[in-house]
């Protein structure tokens, strides 16, 4: 019936990805309360207490740094697990071009660390 065999799965996984969502919002919808919104829900809320000054406050750019050097290494992992899963039928040059892969990683680490990237006092 299909012309591509074998993807009957994805497509029936697709319909359900494009299902859920939908249903979800519209089962919040309907279990929500029914509460009006008045004064008192309008008003800004922030572990129990009203809050002072504005919401718009300035980082400190290390905070920034440092958790862009957090997601540099976390995608590493993301790079590196389906290589080690599969490391048995790579061979040699898989296994080379992975060492270069962690080296250019570890000037980048050792250039964030001389910069002070990773200090956070």
């Amino acid at each position: 019936m299909f012309v591509l065999s074998g993807y009957e799965y994805l497509l029936g996984f697709l319909i359900v990805c494009g299902i859920v969502p939908f249903l979800a919002l519209g089962l919040s919808w309907v279990l929500r309360p029914s509460k009006r919104a008045g004064v008192e829900r309008r008003t800004t809320y922030e572990s129990g207490m009203e809050p002072i000054g504005g919401a718009w406050i300035q980082f400190n750019i290390r905070y920034y740094m440092f958790s862009l050097v957090f997601v540099i290494f976390d995608v590493e992992t993301v790079f590196l697990y389906p290589w080690a899963v599969a490391f048995n039928q790579l061979g040699l040059l898989a296994f080379v071009e992975a060492l270069i892969f962690i080296a250019i990683l570890v000037v980048g680490l050792v250039y964030a660390w001389r910069k002070g990237a990773l200090e956070w006092s």
